[in-house]
C-alpha cells in the first residue's frame, strides 16, 4: 500500500471543489442580482402606481379648484343680483312716497303763499317762494311741521322784495322729509 500516490487524487478533489464553489457563487451571485433585479422592478412599480395616483388627485384637485372658482363667481353673482333686487324693491317700495311729498307741499301751503323752487335731496327738502307777508311764512312753517310727511323746518332767510308787493316776502326753507309709516328711528 505504500505504492499508492494519493495527490493527485487531492489535487482532482481540491479542483472539484474549487469548481463547486465557483458554480456555488456563480448561481449565489446570479440569484442576487436576480433579487434585486425584482425587487428594483417591483420598487420602481410601485413608485410609478403612486405617482400615477398622485397625478390622479392633482387633476382631480384642479377640476375641484376650478369648480370652486366658479363657485365663487356665482356666489358673487348672486350677492350682486341680490344686491339688485333690494334696491328695485326699495325703489318699488318708496315709489309712492313721492306721491305723498307733492301732495303734502300742496296741503301744507299757506294762503298768499308759493313756491319758485322745490327741490328733494334725500330725505332734505328745500324751498325758496315769495309769500304776501312774513305771518304766512310762519303759517307755512306751521303747516309743514303738523304734516305727517315733513318734520323740522328751517328758516333759512327772509328778503324784502317789494316787486310782489308792499309786504311781500322771498324766502328759502329746509325741512326733513319723513315717512310716517316708518318708526321715528329710521327717519332720523
Amino acid at each position: 500500500m505504500a505504492k499508492i500516490n494519493l495527490l493527485p487524487w487531492r489535487e482532482w478533489e481540491r479542483e472539484r471543489k474549487k469548481n463547486e464553489f465557483l458554480t456555488q457563487l456563480a448561481i449565489v451571485a446570479v440569484f442576487g442580482l436576480v433579487l434585486v433585479m425584482g425587487a428594483g422592478t417591483y420598487l420602481d412599480g410601485l413608485v410609478d402606481n403612486q405617482q400615477a395616483r398622485n397625478r390622479f388627485v392633482q387633476t382631480r384637485i384642479s377640476v375641484m379648484d376650478k369648480r370652486i372658482a366658479e363657485i365663487s363667481k356665482l356666489r358673487e353673482e348672486r350677492e350682486d343680483l341680490l344686491a339688485r333686487m333690494r334696491v328695485i324693491q326699495e325703489l318699488q317700495g318708496n315709489r309712492p312716497i313721492i306721491v305723498h311729498v307733492f301732495d303734502d307741499l300742496v296741503r301744507t301751503l299757506a294762503k298768499g303763499v308759493y313756491y319758485d323752487k322745490v327741490s328733494l335731496t334725500g330725505t332734505g327738502l328745500s324751498m325758496n317762494g315769495i309769500a304776501e307777508s312774513n305771518n304766512r311764512i310762519s303759517s307755512l312753517m306751521r303747516n309743514i311741521e303738523s304734516s305727517d310727511w315733513f318734520a323740522r323746518p328751517n328758516l333759512k332767510g327772509i328778503k324784502e322784495n317789494t316787486s310782489q308787493g308792499a309786504q311781500a316776502s322771498s324766502f328759502e326753507m329746509t325741512a326733513s322729509q319723513v315717512n310716517p309709516k316708518q318708526s321715528a328711528e329710521e327717519n332720523l
